[in-house]
């Protein structure tokens, strides 16, 4: 009985053009992994809030209701924190590209976008205030208003991985070269 799954020279069905579900280009993206800063800071949140749920259930048990509300309340906040932390980034789709920060959210439909480049300049070390010479990937739009670089060599995603950072900014590159306005 032949199996024609473990065969090699079988004949490839059309069914096998059909996209993968992955492989939606209007579902949005991030076209890199999350840093292994931005990841050890959000694992570190969330082990303190499952000492502060602790905390939460231990007050409930031995003191008032509304303490442990307040606890609770308080471990809510650390633990969507740190989600939002992972969140952050660049994502794009075939809609635009979304600049996801802790607490704004920008988005740029490509028929906005005028650029997507690299540059070298000086750039913040994991967002603090002191600056260090590094690249950055910034984005050009048609209205004025210039945006925060999309992402940097320093931030918390590529510190210490400029591989990576140059394969994620060639990759945001190729999504604008493709979608961006001709």
């Amino acid at each position: 009985m032949p199996l024609p799954f473990l065969t090699a020279d079988r004949v490839f069905e059309a069914a096998d053009d059909v996209p993968l579900p992955y492989d939606d280009r209007d579902r949005w993206r991030r076209p890199y992994r999350p840093g292994p800063w931005r990841v050890a800071v959000a694992a570190l949140a969330l082990l303190l809030a499952s000492f502060v749920l602790f905390a939460a259930v231990i007050i409930a048990a031995t003191s008032e209701l509304t303490s442990a509300g307040i606890v609770f309340a308080l471990a809510l906040l650390v633990i969507a924190a740190a989600l939002r932390l992972l969140r952050m980034g660049v994502w794009v789709s075939a809609r635009g590209l979304r600049h996801v920060g802790f607490l704004t959210t920008r988005t740029a439909p490509w028929a906005q976008v005028v650029s997507v480049r690299t540059v070298q300049q000086p750039v913040r070390w994991l967002g603090l205030p002191r600056t260090v010479q590094g690249q950055a990937l910034l984005l050009g739009r048609r209205e004025a208003g210039g945006m925060p670089p999309l992402m940097t060599t320093h931030n918390a995603d590529f510190l210490g991985r400029s591989v990576a950072f140059d394969r994620a900014a060639d990759s945001v590159e190729a999504w604008a070269e493709e979608y961006g306005p001709r």
